[in-house]
């Protein structure tokens, strides 16, 4: 396990992520961090050492398709996530050698699947701006 203060900072470049998605907010859900669109539909939730399993993660929304993919590719990295993984939820461990350009690419990923379309376009605006 990696140590709290930087876990502290990782959580918190990643609320920095979620948190500038439109009508995004946070607030614990099952005693962890969770953002949510419009203060109701969960996309991305960080969990440290979640019922023993010893990692420091991310589980969130993933795109038809891709969790599988993802864990396939790289099962060091991604897993199938408890609970929500027969949703197609992914699992990404934060406590091996992070890319932030890819972690926010999973981030937008998670908010576009639960997003309504409205907001999922308005951020595709905002990027062409």
């Amino acid at each position: 396990m990696i140590p709290a203060p930087k876990r502290n900072r990782i959580t918190e470049r990643l609320r920095q992520l979620c948190l500038a998605l439109p009508e995004t907010t946070e607030r614990l859900s099952h005693g962890a961090p969770t953002f949510f669109i419009r203060g109701k539909r969960a996309f991305l939730m960080v969990l440290t050492n979640h019922h023993g399993d010893g990692r420091f993660a991310i589980w969130c929304a993933a795109p038809g398709g891709m969790q599988k993919s993802l864990v396939d590719a790289d099962p060091e990295r991604f897993f199938v996530p408890p609970y929500v993984g027969h949703r197609g939820w992914l699992g990404f461990r934060l406590d091996r050698e992070l890319d932030w350009t890819e972690l926010a690419g999973i981030v937008e990923d998670a908010y576009a699947d639960v997003a309504p379309p409205k907001l999922v376009e308005s951020l595709v605006t905002d990027d062409l701006d």
